[in-house]
């Protein structure tokens, strides 16, 4: 039998990106002071929302999207959070758990979608022609 996962997302620009990479797709980086939660979000279209919408406007301007699995029995621990839309749902893991979290990552993680300035324009100009 094999274990249950849950397929998660997570948003990142290139700086978290090249720490993923580093840690050959097998983890997320340890979280900054300020910074502490740890949060997956549940679903694509959500984790393309952010990476569009706000990776692009910091650093070198690109948004990544990456998916990978996470074992149900670890995930079973934390409640998932609506944090505006339906659509916008994701799990706050401590900062202090993110070693633990990644010793649960099943397989790879892997990059999924790309954003530059110009896609997250195209979506700001669809949504002012939709108004």
């Amino acid at each position: 039998m094999t274990e249950e996962t849950i397929t998660l997302y997570r948003p990142t620009g290139s700086n978290e990106l090249a720490l993923v990479r580093e840690a050959d797709f097998a983890g997320f980086p340890p979280r900054l002071p300020e910074q502490p939660i740890f949060y997956p979000v549940t679903n694509e279209a959500y984790a393309s929302q952010i990476a569009r919408d706000w990776n692009t406007k910091t650093g070198d301007g690109l948004g990544f999207v990456t998916r990978f699995e996470v074992r149900k029995a670890f995930l079973d621990q934390f409640d998932r959070k609506v944090v505006g839309g339906a659509e916008h749902e994701e799990y706050w893991i401590p900062a202090e758990r993110l070693d633990e979290f990644n010793a649960n990552i099943v397989g790879k993680i892997e990059v999924i979608r790309e954003f530059t300035p110009a896609d997250r324009e195209a979506a700001e100009g669809r949504k002012t022609e939709d108004a």
